[in-house]
């Protein structure tokens, strides 16, 4: 199976560019959400180098961010690069733990190994892998069970269409297009809690 970076971003923009003004972008080396300015139109979720993993990292962000958030450049989220110590890594993985159960989601969906990112290669702090592993898969399982945010439903639906079932672009959208329009408004930005 071919992970075209042309086919995930049509199939984002197919469902978020008409309802959420809303565009994956292609981008350098590091990922970054901006919101419309009086430069561009719409809102961008830049994924970092090229990555398919980057683009679905990106993307379940962006479903999981409420609408306040969506206004705010990265969502008005910190984030501190490898080197974190202790407290910094704990309250970096709660925030990463519904992201990449989401992340984790869309990878299988689309027929491709997750991976988790603890993210603090230069730390000095030692990490337990298999300890957050564990968490963003129990969230996954507890998304499952629950329900995924009506975005994160919508864009899982597509990609299952697209990669699982055959769909072509289109009917892959409609797909995730049908789940949207399901759901009830307040749902669009809901998330559940860490």
């Amino acid at each position: 199976m071919t992970h075209r970076l042309e086919d995930v971003i049509a199939l984002f923009d197919g469902l978020f560019v008409p309802r959420f003004n809303t565009r994956l972008v292609r981008g350098g080396n590091e990922p970054l959400y901006l919101p419309a300015d009086t430069a561009c139109p719409h809102h961008r979720v830049i994924f970092a180098r090229g990555f398919y993993a980057s683009a679905l990292h990106e993307i379940s962000h962006w479903c999981i961010a409420g609408e306040r958030r969506r206004q705010l450049e990265d969502y008005g989220y910190w984030y501190l690069p490898d080197g974190r110590d202790a407290e910094q890594q704990r309250r970096f993985e709660a925030a990463e733990v519904a992201p990449q159960a989401l992340e984790m989601l869309f990878s299988h969906a689309c027929g491709l190994r997750f991976h988790v990112s603890v993210d603090n290669l230069g730390g000095d702090v030692e990490v337990d892998r298999e300890a957050f592993a564990a968490r963003v898969t129990a969230r996954a399982a507890r998304y499952e069970r629950e329900g995924l945010p009506a975005r994160a439903a919508a864009f899982h639906a597509a990609l299952q269409g697209f990669y699982r079932q055959g769909f072509s672009l289109e009917r892959a959208v409609a797909s995730g297009l049908d789940v949207l329009a399901q759901a009830a408004p307040a749902d669009s930005h809901a998330c559940l809690p860490s």
